[in-house]
């Protein structure tokens, strides 16, 4: 039998950590997480990090490995996850991949291409229309130019959307397509399996799992990482919601039962929206049932 990464997709909360702990106990192997939030330790309720219990039942890397003030990017995050398949494979024929973030997967999958670096009076231009015409208009312009990929993109990411504009306006061509090109084989077979769920069980497990993590403590969590607020890598949906709330005063203030569920409701909002852009990447995978 050949080597096998075995990937484990689908958006979030479809169960994509179950399936891959079932998986791998069937297979007797590990687990490589290639979600891009959970790589870090403070990051734990609102990003559905495996509980104790599960991380228990399979062996699990890449999470809660590094601190949000060491983040990864996507290209370290290749070298040295493939460095761990590789180890893993001198002791199993198949190794399990999971996570939601599609940059990290096609990391893994395909390797990732080397950006250019746009001309420094680019970049300062786009810093400029930024700040005087805000965000929106990088967002149209995006739109425009690579609208897969601004069907994919956190719109709420101002510094992503920018990469993606100086990578388009450098190369001549849509973002996506740069980063999707393959740049380097895989000395191993790969498998994909997506779970499929219905839009409307999809949703009713995302609401379910956000009533469950404001009852496990998302609020302390979030007050816990406020300070660290201005890193891109708390831009993330789970957070962000009460950081936009707490900004007004610029204090971590106890919320009231009213302001926690108006929270709640942003997250499952921001959340199914964030799935959607999930499924429409995942389209091009064959899909299974779980």
């Amino acid at each position: 039998m050949n080597q096998k990464l075995l990937f484990i997709l689908g958006p979030t909360a479809s169960g994509k950590t179950a399936c891959a702990i079932e998986q791998a106990n069937l297979f007797h192997t590990e687990i490589v997480s290639c979600d891009s939030r959970q790589f870090y330790h403070e990051l734990n309720i609102g990003v559905a990090r495996p509980s104790l219990e599960e991380l228990a039942a399979a062996p699990h890397h890449f999470i809660a490995n590094r601190s949000v003030e060491n983040p990864y990017n996507v290209f370290t995050y290749e070298q040295e996850a493939l460095a761990k398949i590789n180890e893993l494979f001198q002791h199993h024929e198949v190794v399990i991949a999971t996570g939601g973030s599609g940059l990290y997967i096609n990391a893994l999958r395909q390797g990732i291409s080397i950006l250019p670096d746009p001309a420094p009076e680019l970049r300062e231009r786009l810093k400029k229309q930024w700040a005087e015409e805000g965000l929106e208009s990088l967002r149209q312009m995006l739109k425009m130019l690579d609208p897969d990929y601004y069907n994919q993109v956190d719109l709420a990411n101002g510094i992503r959307i920018q990469r993606a504009l100086e990578v388009c306006l450098t190369t001549g061509r849509p973002y996506r397509q740069v980063v999707s090109q393959p740049t380097k084989p895989r000395p191993f077979d790969i498998e994909v399996i997506v779970i499929d769920r219905s839009r409307d069980e999809l949703r009713q497990r995302i609401d379910h799992r956000v009533d469950i993590m404001i009852h496990d403590g998302l609020e302390d969590e979030a007050r816990k990482v406020f300070p660290l607020r201005h890193l891109n890598t708390l831009n993330t949906v789970g957070y962000k919601e009460f950081f936009q709330l707490w900004d007004i005063s610029g204090e971590a203030f106890p919320l009231t039962s009213a302001q926690l569920t108006d929270v709640a409701v942003a997250i499952k909002l921001n959340t199914w929206h964030y799935a959607k852009k999930q499924l429409t990447w995942l389209k091009k995978y064959a899909i299974i049932n779980p």
